[in-house]
């Protein structure tokens, strides 16, 4: 994909000009004149907090102008870390070990065939879910949005989904340090309405379909994982 103005979504040329190391002119949107990209001057926990508050221009500097880019930076790292951790983490998972870490079941009691057996199903519960998600995910997508499924197209789209939730880095703290089980699906909400932004941002489609799509796809994972979450809990 082309670099975006991160104001108007506009597809442009290049985002700056370098003269020398360190000395760069930001460039302008042809369509709506405003600086392409003021996200490249700036530290990344400015653009985090910008993520984490939603905001499109900070959708459209890390979907278009950072990941679709040859180039390797703090940045780009953190997008592959996050999607590694989307791959591997389950809300369900952590929400069976939280619950039985609680109960105080999960301890020295426990076998390690038990134990083998607990982290055996998580790692089904994430294959199982993920799957689950992105086909009901594409599905709603050619329903609802009318978007053909093109081999290219798809591998953006589902880029896009992978590295907007990356809030679920902090399901890794709740399998270290106690939370309620309520923060869990805190997380999975968040995690919602960021797919929902990044949706709309990488199709320019209207939020309440864009809301429907991701809504039926999480709806659908959450309804498949639940049933391994409750015999974990049983276990």
């Amino acid at each position: 994909m082309e670099p975006r103005c991160v104001e108007c979504g506009f597809p442009i040329k290049t985002l700056f000009v370098q003269y020398s190391p360190g000395n760069i002119r930001l460039m302008r949107c042809e369509n709506c004149k405003a600086v392409a990209d003021e996200y490249i001057e700036c530290e990344f926990m400015i653009i985090l907090i910008d993520l984490i508050l939603h905001k499109t221009k900070a959708y459209r500097h890390l979907l278009f102008n950072v990941i679709n880019q040859h180039t390797v930076n703090f940045e780009g790292c953190f997008a592959g870390f996050v999607m590694e951790v989307n791959l591997c983490v389950s809300p369900s998972g952590c929400l069976s070990l939280l619950l039985k870490r609680n109960e105080g079941e999960w301890g020295s009691s426990m076998s390690f065939s038990s134990i083998v057996w607990t982290f055996q199903e998580i790692v089904q519960d994430v294959f199982v879910g993920n799957f689950v998600f992105f086909c009901i995910f594409l599905l709603s997508m050619r329903l609802m949005l009318n978007t053909t499924i093109q081999i290219s197209r798809c591998k953006d789209i589902l880029l896009a989904v992978l590295v907007s939730s990356y809030f679920k880095i902090f399901l890794i703290a709740t399998m270290v340090w106690e939370f309620l089980s309520s923060v869990i699906f805190i997380i999975d909400l968040f995690v919602l309405s960021s797919n929902t932004v990044a949706l709309k941002v990488i199709t320019d489609s209207a939020m309440n379909r864009c809301i429907a799509v991701c809504f039926c796809a999480q709806a659908l994972k959450l309804l498949v994982t639940q049933v391994p979450a409750r015999r974990l809990l049983r276990f």
